[in-house]
């Protein structure tokens, strides 16, 4: 999907009703931030405010997905599209997720093998050798570790327990909050509540 070209429709068709932001915000009982993040193209309409947004507006789920108000002719050839979108979505934040944690996997087991290696032959080992591998070994471990958190940071959303919105943490507030298996519990940008957030690969989940 292309959120630019949804965020100008968006915007388009709030002026053509002659909201303002903090108008339309109110209808949605959200912030107006949160509708200029949505015209900005840096954020998407919830699952849960999809429906009301396009009565608001009058206009259909299909509209706001393709960015543009469809022809009868034209509406279900951009259904489809916009299905096999977010499916491609998810497939794709899937194989991304796959490979960062084989990416993680495989820094673990290198820092753990060469960490033994010193060990097992310290005494055939000159000092100087040794610092070397272990130095080796933390830059190998960190570097595998930093793609790892980075990639479920940033692939695919966390989604608020509360308003249901999709967001990206900072790498801070990944870092602090505590988690279990795939939630962790963060502060939402959009409603302001921290809650255990639910890890998913799209936002139509």
């Amino acid at each position: 999907m292309d959120q630019i070209k949804i965020g100008k429709f968006i915007s388009d068709e709030r002026k053509q009703k002659h909201y303002t932001q903090r108008q339309l915000a109110q209808l949605l009982n959200i912030s107006d931030k949160t509708i200029s993040k949505w015209e900005t193209g840096n954020g998407f309409p919830e699952v849960s405010t999809l429906l009301p947004l396009c009565e608001i507006l009058d206009i259909s789920v299909n509209d706001l997905l393709s960015g543009e108000r469809l022809l009868d002719t034209d509406y279900k050839v951009k259904a489809e599209e916009n299905m096999v979108q977010f499916i491609q979505e998810k497939e794709e934040n899937r194989k991304k997720i796959q490979t960062t944690s084989i990416t993680g996997l495989i820094s673990l087991i290198s820092f753990l093998t060469l960490i033994m290696v010193v060990c097992v032959y310290t005494n055939v080992m000159s000092l100087p050798f040794k610092i070397l591998l272990v130095i080796i070994a933390t830059i190998i471990f960190a570097t595998g570790f930093y793609v790892a958190v980075q990639g479920d940071r940033t692939i695919g959303y966390y989604q608020c327990k509360h308003c249901g919105e999709h967001f990206v943490p900072s790498l801070k507030a990944y870092t602090m909050g505590p988690h279990f298996i795939v939630t962790r519990r963060l502060k939402c940008p959009n409603c302001q509540k921290t809650s255990w957030c639910r890890k998913v690969l799209s936002k139509d989940s």
